[in-house]
């Protein structure tokens, strides 16, 4: 009923920054009040000093995307960032069995609820991993329906996101009620922000909310990276103050 166009070229690593990667991929559907809504999807790939490879909400692995990943490094991290993205690590996992996975608190139990079984190695917190020691900051950003851990790639000055920010772009909406809708969530470019249902998930949260926005500012990252729509490749931090004011009111 609904469709979107894609970010193209699709599962191919696009270089963004200094050892930094985005990876567009194919459409999903998402339910929604008995609606199957497309998304674009994309992950973001960060190469260590070590050469391993930081793998950020991965999307569908082909054939061919793994014979593109592979050569960047090796895959040595695999990370599920919130309660929504999650679907793609097991394809990962089986494909690369030595990489350790991370997720975001209440993957797991969202996961089961929907009949899904996954497992991770280690459960994400404001604490950056040993994995990404010195290289990737993180900060938790804790809700009811949603959690997301965001992460910084100071030597990209990169900002990666998943769905905090959501920001579609009219012309590549094909359906006028798809578009309609989401000019009703507050997610259309040039003005995306977190989807209207999504911030109340935030109502009893705004203050740590609000600390984790203060951090993603200090950072003053040049680039901010999404999962869906059309991301920022300067003012980053403009950006982040804009697309959050919502809930530094």
């Amino acid at each position: 009923m609904f469709s979107i166009d894609t970010y193209d070229p699709l599962n191919v690593p696009k270089a963004v920054g200094d050892e930094i990667w985005i990876v567009d991929g194919p459409v999903i559907g998402f339910q929604y009040l008995g609606m199957k809504l497309p998304f674009p999807t994309r992950m973001t790939i960060i190469r260590l000093a070590s050469g391993k490879l930081f793998v950020h909400s991965p999307i569908r692995l082909t054939a061919d995307l793994k014979a593109s990943v592979d050569a960047l490094g090796e895959v040595a991290c695999l990370v599920a960032p919130n309660t929504i993205h999650y679907a793609g690590v097991p394809e990962w996992q089986a494909a690369y069995p030595a990489a350790q996975s991370f997720c975001a608190p209440g993957v797991i139990k969202r996961a089961k609820s929907v009949g899904m079984t996954v497992s991770f190695d280690a459960e994400l917190a404001d604490s950056v991993e040993r994995e990404w020691a010195g290289e990737i900051e993180q900060v938790m950003v804790r809700g009811g329906y949603l959690s997301e851990v965001v992460f910084y790639h100071p030597k990209s000055n990169t900002l990666i996101l998943t769905d905090l920010i959501e920001n579609f772009e009219a012309h590549k909406i094909k359906s006028p009620i798809w578009r309609w809708l989401v000019r009703m969530f507050g997610s259309m470019d040039p003005d995306g922000c977190a989807p209207r249902d999504m911030r109340m998930t935030f109502a009893g949260h705004k203050e740590s909310l609000r600390k984790a926005v203060n951090q993603m500012i200090d950072w003053a990252p040049e680039r901010v990276i999404i999962a869906h729509g059309r991301w920022y490749d300067h003012n980053g931090t403009a950006e982040i103050k804009r697309a959050f004011r919502w809930v530094m009111k």
